[in-house]
């Protein structure tokens, strides 16, 4: 498995805060107070996992898949580094290598499916989907979909690009448009619960959602 984070995944959670402040962290844990204890959460792609963590924290039996060594070598580093007692099950692995269907309360793909073209983003979102169990909740949390007046959306899609062409030159991953999460969401079957929105300075940048499996 070849592992495309070898440069950049040692720095990912530095690139993040200096990209938005604190806006992606808070973000990727927009919609995890909603967890119980002993509810099984799944975290895709989990990078350096300070979600994941907050998950635990709060009593979630939580597991993290990632492709990429060196983020799964980075988050054991930070959860020895800080000392964090919490029993997290880890498994490097592609997504869709991962056969654990209806086994999840709570399914978080955070700033994961941008990494890949519409395609193959909408297969993992369906595969996602299928982990969890009926009646699961789907979380997206990621760069948000471009509105208000044109100088805003142009705005918007020009910091997207910043991103994405960073990620495109030094992890090789997909270079697209962003991706309108929840329409896609809904067409994959899910209810929208909730969707909560993060600034970068005045704009919307960054937003978590919300969806739900049928029952």
């Amino acid at each position: 498995m070849r592992d495309k984070y070898k440069l950049v995944g040692p720095i990912y959670d530095w690139l993040s805060a200096f990209y938005s402040g604190k806006s992606i962290h808070k973000c990727k844990i927009a919609m995890l107070d909603r967890l119980q204890p002993g509810d099984k959460v799944l975290f895709a792609g989990v990078g350096h996992g300070r979600d994941a963590v907050y998950a635990a924290q709060r009593g979630a039996e939580v597991t993290v898949v990632d492709l990429s060594e060196t983020m799964l070598k980075k988050f054991q580093a930070n959860l020895v580094k800080e000392g964090v007692a919490v029993n997290i099950r880890q498994v490097h692995s592609d997504i869709m290598e991962v056969e654990e269907e209806e086994r999840y309360d709570m399914v978080v793909a955070n700033f994961f499916l941008n990494v890949f073209h519409e395609d193959m983003m909408v297969k993992v979102l369906q595969h996602l989907i299928r982990l969890g169990k009926p009646g699961a909740r789907v979380v997206v949390g990621d760069f948000s979909f471009p509105t208000g007046n044109v100088l805003s959306r142009l705005v918007k899609t020009l910091y997207w690009y910043g991103a994405v062409g960073f990620f495109w030159l030094f992890a090789g991953n997909a270079f697209h448009n962003i991706y309108n999460y929840p329409e896609w969401m809904k067409k994959l079957g899910l209810r929208i619960h909730e969707q909560k929105h993060y600034k970068l300075l005045l704009l919307n940048c960054y937003w978590s959602v919300l969806g739900e499996k049928p029952a």
